[in-house]
C-alpha cells in the first residue's frame, strides 16, 4: 500500500508539473504571437517563365549560409517539366576560387507563384529543411527582385545586372520599409569580375 501511495504521489506531482509547464507554454506562445509583427505581404504574382534565369544578388541581410561568400554572388533557376525549379547559387570566396550551392524549389501558393519552398539538403532521393523562399518585390520588367522571409530573418535584392541604378536602389528600399525592412540591414554585393558565371 505504501508503494502505490508513493507512486500516486509522484503521479500526482508530475502531472502538477506538466500542466503547470503546459500552461505557462500556452499562456507564453499566446503573448509572443499577439505581439508579433504581420508578416511581409508576396507580391501578387510571378511569372515563373520570367522569373527563371539568372539574376546577381545586390545585397542581403548576412546569413551563416553566405559566411565565405565575398562577392559576385549570383543565383541562377531553370524551371523542370515537373513544375519546380532547379536553383544553382555560386559566389566567390576569399582564396580566389568559388563555391556553388544546388537545390529545389517549389511553389507554395499556385495562386500567386510568390511564395516558394527551397531546399539545399537531399538525402536518399528527398529534399530535406524546406525554407522560405518569398518574393515581395518585381519590377514589372522583372529587372530586379526583392526576395524575404515571414519572420525577415532573411533577405535579398537580386537584379539581372550587376548593379541598380540610384533611382532603381531607391524603389527596392521604399518597398523594403513598406514590408517592414530596414535597409540599413542589408549589406551590398560587390561583383568585380564575372568571368566564372556563365548561364547555364
Amino acid at each position: 500500500m505504501r508503494n502505490n501511495r508513493s507512486l500516486g504521489r509522484y503521479s500526482l506531482l508530475f502531472g502538477s508539473i506538466l500542466l503547470f509547464v503546459t500552461t505557462l507554454s500556452l499562456s507564453g506562445s499566446s503573448v509572443g504571437s499577439s505581439e508579433e509583427p504581420k508578416p511581409p505581404t508576396p507580391v501578387k504574382h510571378v511569372d515563373l517563365g520570367k522569373y527563371v534565369g539568372l539574376w546577381y544578388e545586390i545585397g542581403k541581410i548576412p546569413n551563416r549560409f553566405q559566411r565565405k561568400c565575398v562577392g559576385n554572388t549570383t543565383a541562377f533557376y531553370s524551371l523542370r517539366e515537373d513544375g519546380r525549379i532547379d536553383v544553382l547559387n555560386r559566389c566567390s570566396i576569399k582564396d580566389g576560387g568559388a563555391i556553388e550551392a544546388k537545390g529545389i524549389a517549389k511553389v507554395v501558393d499556385e495562386e500567386t507563384n510568390a511564395r516558394l519552398k527551397v531546399s539545399f539538403v537531399r538525402f536518399l532521393g528527398f529534399s530535406l529543411f524546406w525554407g522560405d523562399y518569398w518574393i515581395l518585390g518585381l519590377d514589372e520588367d522583372y529587372k530586379y527582385a526583392i526576395v524575404g522571409s515571414p519572420g525577415r530573418k532573411y533577405g535579398w535584392i537580386l537584379s539581372r545586372q550587376t548593379s541598380l541604378t540610384p533611382d532603381e536602389l531607391d524603389q527596392v528600399f521604399s518597398v523594403l520599409r513598406e514590408q517592414g525592412y530596414d535597409p540599413d540591414d542589408f549589406e551590398m554585393t560587390t561583383h568585380p569580375s564575372q568571368s566564372g558565371i556563365e548561364e547555364r
